[in-house]
């Protein structure tokens, strides 16, 4: 039984005999008979226990488990020892509020007590990182950032990575340390895709909840959904580098233009494109390699093949090997931001090759 069904039982119960208690105590004022108004208020009572006991019980604890689940652990021991001060505050001003006549003498005190831890636990929470960094610089010593290189950092995925799909087979390599995360906007906004009345769309939007699936089902990496909104910014994007800034965690994408925001301000940013372009194959000027020319170069006689990771080799005079494979001497490389592209002669040709780029 879920703890939703188990707190709904119990609530129905207690509300239950506390309707039917009050249905005897009003049966006098309403004049009617004990038993049918115990009975009419014990069947509210039940009525009131289904529906709000989860509310009251299960689900503001599950909110806060999954708060501090999701809390960096030196953002929470800031928050505690922020709580700590704001009551010790509160404590100083207790005794001389409580000499004051009247109400204001009973009432200020709680309410302070109240303010003040409140405030200081959200001041100390949400100014974490500039105070460990404070005390790093007053003490001169080294502190390990919040969601570092090492097992405890979490590493954000947006849309687009989950839609390429290729992060699945990432994670199983081993090569990424941590947790990967997934806020809640983000695969609303996959969903969203999904149901797209564009077939393209549709499909990729499918694919990316598939693959979304595999990493919580496969267990390959640490995965965990985010709950934290940002109620305050339309945009999933815009969302995403806030989050990322609050919680100091860097974000994977193969989108360039989030790529290039997130990094204006301050985020790490793991690009998927900019990790295939490192591993893909390197040849250097007169290296030889087979090649398989598909179709024609924009230039007279040229030919165009791609190796098996993508990458386009441009051959001169490969033109009169179209759909064949042949033996390729590289000339010169050239490396973009979109990747590496390589030009290349056939291997008995007798040109010379040129230095490289």
């Amino acid at each position: 039984m879920t703890p939703d069904f188990v707190s709904r039982l119990v609530g129905t119960v207690i509300f239950a005999l506390l309707g039917a208690r009050l249905g005897v105590d009003t049966a006098p004022t309403l004049g009617l008979p004990v038993e049918v108004t115990s009975v009419i208020f014990a069947l509210v009572g039940v009525l009131v226990g289904l529906i709000l006991t989860p509310w009251l019980t299960v689900r503001p604890l599950r909110t806060i488990r999954h708060t501090i689940n999701e809390m960096p652990v030196e953002v929470l021991m800031t928050g505690l020892g922020g709580l700590a001060l704001g009551l010790l505050i509160a404590l100083l001003a207790a005794y001389p509020l409580s000499q004051l006549q009247g109400w204001p003498g009973s009432l200020l005190p709680p309410i302070i007590s109240v303010l003040a831890g409140y405030l200081g636990l959200t001041i100390f929470t949400v100014r974490a990182r500039e105070i460990w960094n404070l005390l790093g610089d007053v003490t001169g010593s080294k502190r390990r950032p919040i969601f570092g290189a090492g097992i405890d950092r979490q590493i954000l995925l947006d849309t687009s990575v989950l839609i390429d799909g290729r992060i699945v087979d990432i994670a199983k390599s081993g090569f990424l340390g941590g947790t990967l995360a997934v806020p809640r906007f983000v695969i609303t906004e996959l969903h969203q895709v999904a149901d797209s009345s564009d077939t393209l769309r549709r499909n990729r939007g499918r694919y990316g909840l598939s693959r979304l699936n595999d990493l919580q089902r496969e267990g390959m990496m640490p995965f965990k959904i985010i709950e934290e909104e940002m109620p305050n910014i339309a945009e999933v994007d815009d969302k995403l580098i806030a989050l990322a800034v609050q919680m100091s965690a860097p974000i994977i994408t193969n989108d360039y233009p989030l790529n290039r925001i997130a990094e204006t301000q301050g985020v790490t940013v793991l690009n998927v494109n900019s990790l295939a372009n490192a591993v893909r194959s390197q040849y250097l000027p007169d290296d030889i390699f087979p090649i398989r020319i598909i179709q024609e170069g924009r230039e007279a006689d040229q030919g165009v093949g791609y190796l098996e990771d993508g990458t386009m080799v441009v051959v001169e005079g490969g033109k009169n090997f179209m759909d064949r494979t042949i033996n390729v001497k590289v000339t010169k490389f050239i490396n973009k931001d979109t990747g590496r592209m390589y030009f290349a002669i056939p291997e008995n040709s007798p040109k010379r090759p040129v230095a490289a780029t």
